[in-house]
């Protein structure tokens, strides 16, 4: 029988409120699993309440998403020693967690599948954290990858309105369903999708999309546009300050990221900032706009950023200025900037 000290333990854990022995009892209990009366007691009272009405149907897991990376980054240097035994047990922690609402969305999807209840859609969103790339699996058979920072939403039922709003950059292998068409949407933006691999790049803050066909088809409009246009394979859109222009290109190259590897093939400093910008999280201010005639070439993988600049400063007239990150006034941080010059 779950003790009501046991309840009060587990929301000061969620409001991030809870000491050192709260946390690790909390921990315990999430890798116990299906065989912890405790845990199976939380969940069917929590849910009877969340059908009732009683309780959110969207909670602030903020505090609890914060930790989750917090214990990955704090093992990442742990040493080789019984590397399985180590992997499983800081994965296991992070999986228990960020398994909750997976798990309640999945039981609410059936039980609006059954008819027990309105038909009010269900959002769900995917989140990746700065720094990392997340695998997804949409309902239809979809799947593809996040990269850092951005975010994929979607309602439930999915499988009839199969339509996804994205902000950042996903690459996609879509399901192949001739009666429902598949949808990406971001802002002013849409990509209808004819079962096909693609890859999407989606900031509605800069009025900046990039579309790379891999495989398939598909075709773009926005709102600002009359006409829609259709993309053949190797084919890659950039709809920016209004303007949609068309070119060949490497799919290769732009789907790099999905392992992890930053390419280059003769691309222009402007693009080569954007792209550093978003990989690593910092801000780039090209200082003299001689410096937007050069282009580069090269690879990266799991370099680090200032290695990054030396070989640029090493393959063309340039030189840089990193001003780290400081503290802003509301707590947050303001992001490490790189100012580059002509030499």
């Amino acid at each position: 029988m779950l003790k009501q000290e046991d309840r009060e333990k587990i929301e000061r854990y969620i409001d991030g409120q809870a000491d050192e022995r709260e946390s690790v009892w909390l921990d315990s209990l999430f890798l116990i699993g299906e065989d912890n009366d405790t845990l199976r007691h939380l969940l069917r009272k929590d849910w009877e309440r969340m059908v009732s009405g009683e309780l959110s149907s969207d909670p602030d897991l903020n505090y609890i998403l914060d930790r989750v990376h917090h214990k990955i980054s704090k093992n990442e240097n742990l040493n080789r020693q019984k590397p399985l035994r180590k992997f499983l047990r800081i994965y296991m922690k992070a999986a228990a967690i960020l398994l909750l609402p997976l798990l309640i969305a999945v039981l609410g999807y059936k039980y609006l599948e059954n008819g027990q209840a309105n038909d009010q859609p269900v959002s769900s969103t995917i989140f990746a954290p700065t720094g990392a790339r997340v695998s997804f699996n949409l309902p239809d058979g979809t799947k593809g990858m996040l990269n850092s920072g951005s975010r994929l939403s979607y309602s439930l039922p999915f499988n009839r309105n199969r339509q996804v709003n994205l902000i950042g950059e996903a690459w996609f292998d879509v399901y192949h369903d001739e009666k429902h068409m598949f949808e990406v949407t971001s802002g002013t933006s849409t990509v209808k999708v004819f079962g096909t691999r693609f890859n999407m790049n989606v900031y509605p803050e800069e009025s900046y999309v990039e579309v790379v066909l891999e495989e398939g088809k598909v075709s773009y409009k926005n709102q600002e546009v009359t006409r829609e246009v259709a993309m053949l394979p190797s084919e890659r859109l950039v709809f920016k300050d209004g303007n949609i222009s068309k070119s060949v290109a490497d799919p290769a190259k732009y789907n790099a990221w999905t392992e992890g590897k930053l390419v280059f093939r003769g691309d222009p400093m402007a693009e080569v900032a954007r792209r550093i910008e978003r990989w690593y999280n910092v801000k780039i201010i090209l200082a003299d706009k001689e410096l937007e005639k050069y282009s580069f070439r090269g690879t990266f993988e799991d370099d680090k950023l200032e290695d990054i600049f030396k070989f640029l400063s090493m393959t063309s007239p340039i030189r840089y200025f990193i001003t780290p990150r400081v503290t802003m006034p509301d707590g947050t941080y303001k992001k490490e900037e790189i100012t580059f010059y002509l030499k």
